[in-house]
């Protein structure tokens, strides 16, 4: 089903989940390329891109969102068409984008509609406010990506690696979707991609300003998680490390200890065998073989 919020000669339509009956509507109204309404028909996340016509463009953009847990990143996408005197969101879009539609729906029926002028105004009033809402989520990412750090020296091994495992993926998912965006924001804040107004490249410069700004976090955030990802391991090694030594300090301790026990326990004559204190007799030779062998591991350090 088509919705549509018209301003002027302006239209806005939002469609959720386009029909065949909707895509044939959009091709015989606007004559849109077949490529790009066999894009839309598509229930997987597409590359981003910007597809430029004569009389319009045609948009695949990925912004991220928490899913229902609150732990991990989804990648939600949106595909705009864009033209002069419409602007057309179309299939599963990003959360906020529907309720931006929903709510500008309402405010139309109450009279108190966006002031807008062009689609490119439009446009950016769509991008500002997905730009806002993906900081907001790099900046909580940023968050956990701290508390990582926080817990690297937790006694609760399981659930650091746990956090740093997850945080880890969402940031090298927010990697993977900022990375090929970057250079189509880039054409156009520069003006290679012109658009249907003048005087815009200022606000795309500013959408650009947002995007470079949480790439940066991003980036940032990965450099971290890695640091901690290696300091966690290097820290899991060093504890097992030492508990390895302390077996073996004791093992070695032991060793000697066990061989002359076993020795004695074996039916055959040896010496001090039948001394009437050869328990006792054996008993301190071990330990002062014990004592020796502790005094002799801590003056090379190995205690």
């Amino acid at each position: 089903m088509i919705e549509t919020i018209k301003y002027g000669t302006l239209r806005w339509s939002h469609i959720v989940r386009p029909s065949e009956e909707d895509l044939q509507i959009l091709k015989d109204q606007y004559h849109f390329h077949p490529l790009d309404l066999e894009d839309c028909r598509s229930v997987i996340n597409l590359r981003p891109k910007i597809d430029v016509y004569d009389d319009y463009y045609f948009l695949i953009l990925h912004f991220p969102s928490f899913d229902t847990s609150e732990t991990f990143v989804d990648t939600k996408e949106i595909k705009l068409f864009w033209g002069k005197d419409f602007l057309i969101t179309i299939g599963k879009s990003h959360w906020l984008v529907r309720d931006l539609f929903s709510q500008e729906k309402t405010r139309a029926m109450a009279g108190k509609k966006m002031e807008l002028g062009s689609s490119d105004a439009l446009l950016y009033r769509i991008l500002e406010r997905l730009m806002q809402e993906t900081q907001m989520l790099v900046e909580k990412v940023e968050k956990d990506v701290d508390s990582c750090g926080k817990s690297l020296f937790s006694r609760k091994a399981e659930k650091t690696i746990e956090k740093i495992s997850f945080t880890q993926k969402n940031v090298v998912l927010l990697n993977t979707m900022f990375k090929p965006q970057l250079a189509l924001f880039n054409r156009l804040q520069s003006g290679a991609i012109p658009g249907f107004a003048e005087n815009m490249e200022d606000y795309w410069g500013n959408i650009l300003d947002y995007y470079q700004k949480s790439w940066d976090m991003v980036e940032d955030a990965g450099e971290l998680i890695r640091g901690y990802s290696r300091t966690f391991d290097s820290l899991q090694v060093n504890k097992t490390n030492e508990v390895i030594k302390i077996l073996t300090l004791i093992s070695s301790i032991l060793l000697p200890l066990t061989f002359i026990a076993s020795l004695y326990g074996m039916n055959i004559d040896l010496p001090l065998a039948r001394h009437p204190f050869s328990f006792v007799i054996v008993t301190l030779i071990m330990v002062v073989i014990a004592l020796g062998m502790i005094v002799y591991f801590k003056a090379r350090k190995w205690m």
